[in-house]
């Protein structure tokens, strides 16, 4: 009998529509001779299922099952591909750890810490991961742009702690310009990062464990005629997607190898991708860690298992297959 498999998308943040482009990737890809697949959108109040004929139907949260012509459907699997609030910070993982329904991403505690970079990010640093120089404002926190320019200099990243896509993120060069930066990232989510500005090469990579096997997928650089890797760049086109990367084989190794690294620090599941900066010294520095990456057919991870010679219905089955085998 053919399991039955939820592609969770929606979210409550500003990546909603960003997170339907990865769930239609994601039906594109999973074999659908071996598994029933759904769409299921969670968004605040509104969950439900997209049936075939397009309609939708809501879901029961005691069990995140659906009606569909009079019979009670249970689903054996959930890919979660919503980037952001409740999928990528713990939430929903812990809801399905609850109700004991199998997940394609990181647990729940991984998923909150990797949500909040900054925590994320020195969590590891004490683990010799290299990270930037930050500041980090809770809400209702304020800071004079001298205070920021003396302890980062310029110019530098403003961004919200706990949002994706690059919404709200600014690249200030001058002081005057930080409290309206400031301002914006304030208005994506409860906590802000100001993080000092590195030059170098932007490069992403990919990776997945599982029951005995390991995936460390080639790197993509990221090259972008925009001021940086902003929601232009990642969607409509302005940016060079470069895989695998322009750098020599000893960087791409240890990029590779701290990939790896990393995954196993945190107790990763599933695919991540880590994104880096590599300076003109060549030590690469973390820059943050996706535990739900873009999966639209044009996203890094699907580049990145073309450029490794790997199937991508072939990947999706270890991910499904290491959580209800």
């Amino acid at each position: 009998m053919k399991k039955n498999i939820a592609i969770v998308a929606g979210g409550d943040s500003s990546e909603f529509v960003v997170s339907l482009k990865s769930a239609e990737g994601i039906y594109s890809f999973i074999d659908k001779d071996k598994y029933n697949l759904y769409i299921a959108i969670v968004k605040k109040d509104e969950w439900s299922v997209r049936l075939s004929n397009g309609e939708h139907t809501p879901i029961d949260k005691n069990d995140f099952s659906f009606s569909e012509n009079g019979k009670k459907i249970r689903f054996d699997f959930a890919y979660i591909t919503i980037h952001g609030t409740p999928g990528e910070d713990g939430r929903l993982q812990g809801y399905f750890d609850l109700i004991g329904l199998p997940y394609s991403s990181c647990g729940m505690l991984v998923s909150a810490l990797t949500f909040n970079k900054y925590v994320c990010n020195h969590y590891l640093n004490d683990f010799g991961v290299r990270i930037a120089k930050s500041i980090r404002l809770m809400h209702g926190e304020s800071i004079t742009p001298e205070e920021v320019v003396a302890r980062l200099g310029l110019p530098v990243f403003v961004k919200p702690n706990d949002g994706g896509s690059s919404f709200g993120v600014t690249k200030v060069k001058e002081a005057a310009a930080l409290p309206a930066a400031i301002d914006k990232a304030f208005a994506e989510g409860k906590e802000v990062v100001i993080e000092s500005f590195i030059a170098g090469t932007e490069v992403t990579c990919g990776c997945y464990k599982v029951k005995g096997k390991e995936v460390i997928f080639p790197i993509t650089e990221v090259v972008t005629s925009n001021e940086f890797f902003d929601f232009d760049a990642k969607y409509n086109g302005q940016v060079q997607e470069i895989t695998p990367a322009r750098i020599s084989a000893e960087w791409t190794q240890k990029v590779q190898q701290e990939t790896s690294r990393i995954y196993d620090l945190l107790g990763a599941k599933g695919l991540i991708r880590v994104d880096y900066i590599i300076p003109a010294d060549g030590e690469p520095y973390l820059l943050e860690i996706n535990t739900t990456p873009g999966m639209t057919a044009t996203s890094f991870i699907p580049q990145q298992v073309k450029a490794a010679g790997l199937n991508i219905t072939d990947v999706m089955n270890d991910i499904i297959e290491n959580e209800i085998n």
